[in-house]
């Protein structure tokens, strides 16, 4: 037994050893689709294949949604050997035949486990079997991994995923981490270097303004959350305000807008939740909007500060990579917010490159997909309640 043991630490000492490096990975916010918030445990191999295909026919994947991520309840037990099983019904090709598929068609696969002995939904989890789950993963061709935090079974957090991501490090295949244990611990102090994203609070639900006992929050709540973590976010290590409930029902198109441009100042993940397939031309619109999908997306990797706080009304500010700039004008409020707004008056710089009073900026509205003005104008706009106004400023010739 002694030997034994001797052998796998060598391997995984060797393992580590080959071992890429996480912090190349993720080097803006991931984009893609989970399957949970639609579908729960009601997963399968011709749902996951069907949702692949329906991001490359919507424009999803043009856009830049490109992991696939299958949620809790794809597994079922283990092998003699330990080997994780997935549900042989609902996927009855395997896993790997789901990731080739889904790679054939210039997307990446992703899939979901815990730090516990068990997931979320009573599974088998991955205490005890790190190293093994990890070797398999990258076996079947896995480009992103959603750690849970369930059944944690009194494990110091820091610690469980560090040992899962030195277990994705000893693997050849590069595979983001996505580190779920909820905030609980403040992952964003120690998760840099350990994963690509932290979860920085309880699970979103498609609302906009809403708290439950068991923890589930709104968006606006998530804001508020995330509001004050900017410091911590940059390319690869990103702070995750949850995913996408666009398109799911439950808040008005402001809102939504709302929800897809505060992720966006935030550079958060956008990890789409809502059934693809069967998605009308407003929730594709919002969730293919190029411009605010640039805010995202910018290089910089920069996460936006709330830069004025007036109750109901907010403006936040996002440096971006060239020396522009994006700007949210959020109402909180319950009725319309008639913004007349002074860039002189009101402000002198949003961050080192940016001074309104030495130079004039064009203003684009990134949802209306035009110019409004330039700063040396007041700039008057009816911000609807739930609503944004999201601009960028760039300099003008």
């Amino acid at each position: 037994m002694k030997t034994l043991l001797n052998l796998i630490l060598l391997f995984s000492i060797s393992a580590f050893a080959r071992g890429g490096d996480i912090n190349n990975l993720a080097l803006t916010p991931p984009m893609g689709w989970n399957s949970w918030n639609k579908f729960g445990c009601n997963v399968s191999e011709e749902l996951i294949m069907g949702m692949a295909d329906a991001i490359v026919k919507a424009g999803m994947a043009k856009a830049g949604y490109e992991y696939v991520v299958i949620d809790d309840c794809w597994q079922v037990g283990r092998d003699s050997a330990g080997n994780i099983l997935a549900d042989a019904k609902r996927f009855p090709h395997g896993i790997k035949y789901l990731a080739d598929y889904i790679h054939s068609i210039g997307l990446k696969f992703g899939i979901y486990s815990c730090a516990g002995s068990k997931t979320c939904q009573g599974r088998p989890g991955s205490r005890g079997y790190q190293f093994q789950d990890a070797m398999q993963y990258a076996a079947w061709g896995v480009d992103y991994l959603k750690f849970d935090w369930c059944y944690d079974e009194g494990q110091k957090a820091e610690a469980a995923y560090k040992t899962m991501s030195d277990a994705l490090k000893s693997v050849k295949r590069p595979i983001v981490f996505s580190i779920c244990e909820w905030g609980e611990s403040k992952p964003w102090l120690w998760g840099k270097g350990i994963g690509n994203l932290w979860r920085t609070t309880a699970d979103i639900r498609d609302c906009y303004n809403c708290l439950f006992d068991w923890g589930g929050v709104g968006v606006l709540n998530i804001i508020d959350l995330q509001a004050d973590l900017y410091k911590y976010a940059g390319p690869g290590h990103w702070n995750d305000p949850d995913m996408l409930e666009i398109g799911n029902g439950g808040m008005t198109s402001d809102e939504y807008k709302t929800h897809f441009s505060m992720w966006s100042m935030m550079a958060a993940p956008l990890m789409a939740g809502n059934d693809i397939r069967n998605m009308d031309k407003e929730t594709r619109d919002i969730l293919t909007n190029a411009d605010v999908i640039a805010v995202n997306q910018d290089s910089l990797g920069k996460q936006a500060i709330r830069f004025m706080d007036m109750g109901d009304h907010e403006i936040w500010a996002k440096p971006l990579n060239n020396g522009e700039i994006a700007i949210c004008f959020m109402n909180r409020g319950e009725t319309e917010w008639k913004l007349n707004y002074d860039w002189l008056k009101n402000t002198m710089y949003f961050a080192r490159d940016i001074n309104i009073r030495k130079k004039e900026y064009a203003i684009r509205d990134l949802w209306q997909h035009k110019v409004i003005g330039t700063t040396k104008q007041n700039m008057s706009q009816i911000i609807a309640p739930h609503g944004v106004l999201m601009v960028r400023l760039y300099e003008t010739k």
